[in-house]
């Protein structure tokens, strides 16, 4: 338990979460600061956490609260760490994962870099997420929030013990009905305000045309190979595909066919049958163990590959520096390259990666993105 009396900085969206946190702190005894992060222009009808009306209502929340609260400028940050690979990695063909970069870079980076200039020793947030101290091995774990609904333990594999040693989440040990309740009993306005569903800075979801805007990249057209080479088609870019896709490929083969890899070496999209997009192991780099300590030999986990998916257990293999094979025990559908890798023993989080490429549950050799596809 973190010592009450103590001065946290609260990174406030105005969102229902972080707003209870910070009265949950409050009520501990905690010396309350509350901080929202402008990172990215959405525009005035947008009510996530980065438009005008989530910067009013963390600021009317902090007023009813009596806690002080400032607005910090993280345009310029976001835009570099979080939009710049988000959309490189979708022009690659790539499924990335922009909550993860931005829990490393702005909300567990910047966020502790203001409250060092502040002089303040903790920061909180409202990831539904715990962290406990390990005694007899003397490390902080990172675990599964309470509320198996809404656990965010994926979003976070990246955080070291340096942050966990600092970082607080005050409703990591709730639920969801029971956050909604106590914002209401405090009288919050913000008590029924829906949670965001969409990534913050794609409010209507399309993701295509976002990356176009932004990179200015005009996307060319290639051909659609089944997973036997033969060209059975042809797609107007790759960045209007994703692994797993069913609809919209513009082909017919008489059975339905699904994306199995993008090629980004070839231009190519190549598809199969629902059994293709079946993946028996994976590589991973950019991994980062909680602890730590990358283990030197072969470890039993189990690895969630997409936010809310069940688990499956598999081999964590390493595989030279910041880097792991993952041999799962049983085939998962619509891995893909991108995406983050999360590895767990039961409940507590061990590390994750990068996914960087995947072999075919059916293929003996063929790895795909490789290539950067």
């Amino acid at each position: 338990m973190k010592s009450a009396g103590k001065t946290v900085l609260v990174a406030m969206s105005g969102g229902v979460d972080s707003s209870v946190a910070a009265a949950v702190l409050k009520e501990q005894g905690f010396e309350v600061v509350g901080v929202t992060m402008k990172i990215w222009d959405c525009g005035e009808e947008w009510t996530g956490c980065c438009g005008v009306a989530g910067v009013e209502d963390a600021r009317r929340v902090a007023h009813h609260l009596g806690i002080p609260h400032y607005v910090i400028d993280l345009r310029d940050a976001f835009e570099e760490l979080i939009i710049k690979p988000f959309c490189e990695a979708y022009l690659e063909g790539k499924t990335p994962n922009p909550c993860v970069l931005c829990n490393k870079w702005l909300k567990f980076g910047e966020l502790l870099k203001k409250a060092d200039k502040l002089g303040i020793q903790y920061v909180a947030t409202g990831h539904y997420a715990r962290i406990e101290y390990d005694g007899d091995h003397q490390v902080y774990l990172l675990k599964k929030g309470r509320d198996r609904n809404k656990d965010q333990s994926y979003f976070l594999y990246m955080l070291g013990q340096e942050q966990l040693r600092r970082t607080i989440f005050p409703v990591g040990g709730m639920t969801k009905s029971e956050v909604r309740r106590r914002a209401r009993r405090l009288g919050l306005h913000i008590a029924h305000k829906p949670g965001s569903q969409e990534i913050c800075f794609v409010p209507n979801g399309n993701y295509r045309d976002f990356v176009i805007k932004w990179s200015g990249v005009v996307q060319k057209p290639g051909p659609i190979l089944g997973v036997d080479g033969r060209v059975i088609g042809e797609h107007q870019g790759i960045i209007s595909y994703t692994i797993g896709q069913r609809r919209g490929l513009g082909v017919s083969a008489g059975k339905p066919l699904y994306v199995v890899a993008i090629d980004k070496a070839r231009n190519a999209v190549i598809v199969g049958s629902r059994e293709d997009v079946f993946c028996r192991e994976f590589l991973c780099d950019e991994v980062t163990f909680v602890s730590g300590y990358q283990p030197s030999s072969m470890l039993r986990g189990q690895v969630r590959v997409r936010y809310r998916q069940p688990t499956t257990w598999a081999r964590i293999i390493p595989s030279g520096h910041e880097a792991v094979r993952v041999v799962l025990d049983k085939p998962k559908w619509g891995v893909a390259p991108g995406q983050a890798a999360v590895f767990y023993r039961r409940d507590v989080v061990i590390g994750g990666g990068t996914i960087r490429s995947t072999v075919r549950a059916g293929s003996k050799e063929v790895r795909h993105g490789e290539k950067g596809g």
